[in-house]
């Protein structure tokens, strides 16, 4: 009864929101025209971590330290301020600004939050076109990796991405803290390091392709479907028609031709890997992937940046695409929906979830 109630009060929830949605609509109607013609692009966002850390601890301070101890604290700190500025003002006057060598080393942050399709890419190419003019030597780049796969095509886009950076002589760490799985990891290999949490799923190193047939329904109901095609393998196998044993074995053919593209840009870009060994389609979790040499470490993003903060700067760029009205509509019609159904799994299981 539990479960209906609830059940009862998602569909109330999602009748009041779609009502709520098409009053919205019809409302804005009139301009949406204007907005859509709005809604390309979008802008870099670029936030330094170490100014944002630094507030961190200056508020734990405030909290944590005696009066005495956070007085003596923002002395040396405004002291130390004061001499780096004396510095670069006299520097300035003589005409010789800060030499290329005293500049901090510098770690730019990407994400790539990966999908089937590797939507995602569209920003990389943009984040990676504003960084790679701003590198000077000792610079390097860290991408948060997460992607289960997808596509071959649009993972190979999204890796040819990945390839500007070590082509322009940058340093490329790849971070994955959940997952870089099939075109995943296909991205992840371009990198010059790979690190990865102990947890982590890494690998699947295969193809698969798999789609339903539905000509006995079609027969049963007597519908003709009729598929004319030019050229003997322009269509293997479909999804309406009867298949036959020529077409699954070329298309067999076809997928193994691709794993072994696969294989090979795996190999051409980690070489030490026993590739037949691990492009088997398996994955393998972060402390077996490092014993297999899928990865070269095992540490977090999170731990990775911390290490850098006291001698780089260290900057995390977003590229922030700029969401018409349907999409902003969109994207909150999904997250209702996405925690009804959340909150109504959750009643089913008990809470109790791993």
């Amino acid at each position: 009864m539990e479960f209906i109630y609830e059940y009862g009060l998602f569909l109330a929830q999602t009748v009041t929101f779609v009502a709520a949605v098409l009053i919205l609509v019809a409302g804005i109607l009139s301009f949406g025209v204007r907005q859509r013609g709005d809604s390309q692009g979008g802008h870099i966002e670029l936030l330094n971590l170490n100014e944002k850390y630094r507030h961190i601890g200056e508020t734990f301070r405030e909290v944590i330290d005696d009066p005495e101890a956070l007085k003596l604290h923002k002395k040396s700190a405004k002291k130390d301020e004061k001499a780096k500025t004396k510095i670069a003002k006299k520097k300035h006057k003589k005409g010789t600004d800060v030499l290329p060598e005293e500049r901090r080393k510098r770690l730019y942050v990407l994400g790539f939050d990966g999908d089937v399709k590797a939507s995602a890419t569209e920003n990389l190419r943009e984040e990676i076109s504003a960084v790679l003019p701003q590198i000077e030597k000792g610079d390097e780049v860290l991408v948060k990796l997460e992607s289960p796969g997808g596509m071959v095509h649009s993972y190979g886009l999204a890796s040819s991405q990945l390839q500007r950076i070590k082509n322009a002589g940058v340093p490329l760490v790849i971070a994955v803290d959940k997952v870089a799985a099939s075109g995943g990891y296909m991205m992840a290999c371009v990198a010059d390091r790979i690190i990865a949490a102990p947890f982590a799923v890494l690998g699947s190193i295969g193809v698969v392709a798999q789609l339903p047939n539905f000509h006995r329904l079609l027969q049963k109901n007597s519908v003709d479907f009729e598929l004319f095609t030019a050229g003997e393998h322009k269509r293997t196998v479909t999804m309406f028609g009867e298949n036959t044993d020529k077409g699954r074995e070329k298309f067999v053919e076809e997928l193994e031709e691709t794993h072994v593209l696969f294989k090979n840009f795996v190999s051409a870009n980690r070489p030490a890997l026993d590739i037949g060994k691990v492009a088997t389609g398996e994955i393998w979790y972060g402390q077996n992937a490092l014993e297999e040499g899928l990865i070269d470490e095992l540490q977090t993003s999170d731990a990775f940046v911390q290490g850098r903060l006291a001698d780089w700067d260290v900057f995390e760029v977003t590229f922030a695409h700029k969401k018409n009205w349907q999409e902003k509509l969109g994207i909150a019609a999904e997250s209702a929906l996405e925690k009804s159904f959340l909150k109504i799994w959750q009643r089913g299981q008990g809470g109790n979830n791993y």
